[in-house]
């Protein structure tokens, strides 16, 4: 792995808000290229166009392996302006789509496209396809929900500016900015991800100005998505009924690992949900104390008192809004990411199922060589020449099986251990990323809060 002092990035000032935004790259003194002298990759890479590089031929290939171990990519992916096509039913939102690179694999520097929801679920269902099956790790991409689609279908444009109210437009500016998150997350995970962000479906989302086809089979009403329902309750049976006997320490303790992660990680969830829940209802006690103590301050006849009941009044509207700041941090900036993480927990566990599969397949083939093997037997006992070619015929065949079941049970262990030291090392420099910027929120509403009852104090003491 690449020390810090080579992360991507590590010489662009991204943050300046003073410099332009063409001038973003300026800096960067490091290029991401497929050479074999700055990324390892084998010579082979070099003489093979990407077309080659992500047919179903190479995605289980040592190249594709030998990609899977570079450094991260540099690209940052910016999903914005949520904006309303369309009126009732019919209706749909469409996210911008803005990306900055300087990967030499994209055509530009900076371009920008319009992306609906459905795209982003079609981009997912295409990556899965193509790599689960393989062992990768696939981001997971935000769930549908039809109770909050069907909501925004029938308001106005939807808007992200007022996420703090409990009116009906500020519930759905708080769904339109949670899936504006959650896909602009969706995007960078795979991004930063050393193989599929060089998939062509990739790259042809991020960067054809054409509209997409319509995702059809993402729909929840579909007949694909009811088929797809179907397969996801027979996958659910299966990874209930069936028990692999696992020979391998090293998955036997990293799936206890995950099974206990994924569960203290829902009970943080839901008490940050709590908490975010209760410091709404202090705002909203704030704003009903507000009101009362202006009322208060109306009606009293004492004029210092009346003025320091006003300012009163006013400082607690000051905390409403600090409260809702505050419940947006808890929600936004932790529960969030905890949510995300469960998501990936989640894939984590598909791609487990997955090599459960291939080890089913595996043995499947090994039953079916033995029994050809005693049908073998039993026609040399009978002395039936046409049936032992025919089983000798079918032994080739089987034992050719029982070798491919191998190869591939042995690459899909040894492609998820990669994944997974690559996701544990993510994993905790977001985390840690995710905390800081935690803490330093809550810090500065504290702050402010002091600020705020420091600012009325010289009110209270002229009481006279």
């Amino acid at each position: 792995m690449s020390e810090v002092s080579d992360a991507p990035f590590s010489t662009v000032e991204i943050n300046n808000e003073s410099r332009d935004e063409e001038d973003l790259f300026a800096s960067a003194v490091q290029e991401v290229t497929l050479d074999s002298d700055v990324n390892g990759v084998q010579d082979s890479l070099e003489k093979a166009s990407l077309a080659d590089i992500t047919s179903p031929a190479m995605i289980n290939s040592p190249v594709m392996e030998e990609i899977a171990t570079e450094r991260a990519n540099n690209i940052i992916i910016t999903v914005t302006e949520p904006q309303k096509i369309g009126e009732g039913m019919s209706s749909y939102v469409a996210y911008r789509v803005l990306t900055k690179t300087n990967m030499p694999i994209f055509s530009r520097h900076e371009f920008a496209v319009l992306r609906r929801f459905s795209d982003f679920l079609g981009l997912h269902e295409k990556l899965t396809e193509k790599y689960l099956r393989s062992g990768r790790i696939i981001p997971p991409a935000p769930e549908k929900s039809i109770v909050g689609t069907t909501k925004l279908k029938m308001t106005s444009t939807p808007s992200t500016e007022n996420p703090n109210g409990n009116t009906t437009a500020g519930m759905q500016s708080q769904f339109v900015e949670r899936r504006r998150a959650a896909l602009e997350r969706f995007l960078n995970r795979v991004a930063q991800h050393p193989v599929l962000c060089i998939d062509p479906d990739f790259r042809e989302f991020l960067e054809s100005d054409t509209e997409l086809p319509k995702a059809t089979s993402t729909s929840a009403l579909s007949g694909a998505g009811m088929l797809r329902l179907f397969n996801k309750v027979g996958e659910t049976v299966n990874k209930i009924t069936y028990r692999m006997d696992e020979s391998d320490p090293w998955f036997e303790e990293r799936c206890a690992r995950i099974e206990s992660l994924e569960s203290g990680l829902r009970r943080l969830c839901g008490a940050c949900e709590a908490l975010a829940g209760e410091r709404r209802e202090l705002a909203a006690r704030a704003h009903d104390a507000a009101r009362a103590i202006a009322a208060a301050a109306a009606a009293d006849p004492h004029a210092p008192l009346s003025r320091a009941l006003s300012h009163l009044s006013d400082l607690h509207e000051k905390i409403e809004h600090l409260r809702n700041e505050q419940a947006n941090t808890d929600f936004y900036v932790l529960t969030e990411h905890i949510k995300d993480y469960l998501g990936l927990i989640g894939a984590i566990k598909d791609v487990f199922h997955e090599r459960v599969k291939v080890f089913q397949n595996w043995q499947h083939a090994q039953m079916q060589l033995t029994k050809r093997r005693e049908n073998k037997a039993k026609a040399e006992l009978a002395n039936r020449p046409e049936k032992m070619e025919q089983a000798a015929n079918e032994i080739i065949e089987w034992e050719a099986k029982v070798e491919r079941g191998q190869q591939e049970f042995d690459t899909i262990s040894r492609v998820i251990k990669k994944e997974l030291e690559r996701w544990e090392e993510l994993r905790l420099t977001e985390l840690r990323a995710t905390l800081l910027r935690y803490l330093h929120d809550h810090m500065q509403h504290e702050a402010q809060a002091i600020r705020y009852w420091d600012a009325f104090l010289p009110e209270a003491r002229a009481i006279k």
